[in-house]
């Protein structure tokens, strides 16, 4: 990794993204089924076929999981190719952001629903109304598939007021 020319914010996020998917792992690697999760939840989009290609580009060992070292190799030439590499730093707290989306994405499939909004809503204790949900999905949701995807919600959550 240290010939890679990322910025400190960059390694941070690559690491908070990481850090999320293996939790669960007990090797401390991401296996390929939820590297599509990691890349939406930074905001990139690959096809599946483009998933594969990134794997087998940086999965030195063949073992079909990324260890930390092949994820920020993976995502700094992701990010090259897209000619982003003087991203602008992630907001401060990105990783909350992630933790909460993690943790509301109960059936995991990398999109919040409908159901899955409301479960988090309610959760926090306040009674929440129908139409208050629906309104966040019609507001959270810009490409209008039904469903929040990870950089919907960060946007989302950015741009919505906090009462103290």
């Amino acid at each position: 990794m240290s010939q890679l020319n990322l910025t400190d914010e960059q390694k941070a996020e690559f690491k908070a993204a990481f850090d999320i998917f293996v939790t669960d792992s007990e090797d401390g690697t991401i296996t390929t089924k939820e590297l599509g999760k990691v890349m939406r939840m930074l905001g990139q989009t690959p096809t599946e076929t483009e998933l594969h290609e990134m794997i087998e580009d940086v999965d030195e060992d063949g073992s079909g999981t990324i260890d930390f070292d092949e994820f920020c190799m993976m995502m700094y030439r992701q990010l090259k190719a897209e000619g982003e590499e003087e991203n602008e730093a992630p907001a401060r707290d990105e990783k909350e952001l992630a933790e909460a989306f993690r943790l509301f994405d109960v059936n995991r499939d990398g999109l919040l629903d409908w159901d899955e909004l409301k479960e988090a809503l309610t959760g926090t204790g306040e009674h929440v109304e129908k139409w208050e949900i629906d309104e966040m999905m019609h507001d959270g949701d810009k490409n209008q598939d039904g469903v929040l995807d990870y950089e919907e919600w960060v946007n989302f959550m950015k741009h919505t007021p906090v009462n103290i």
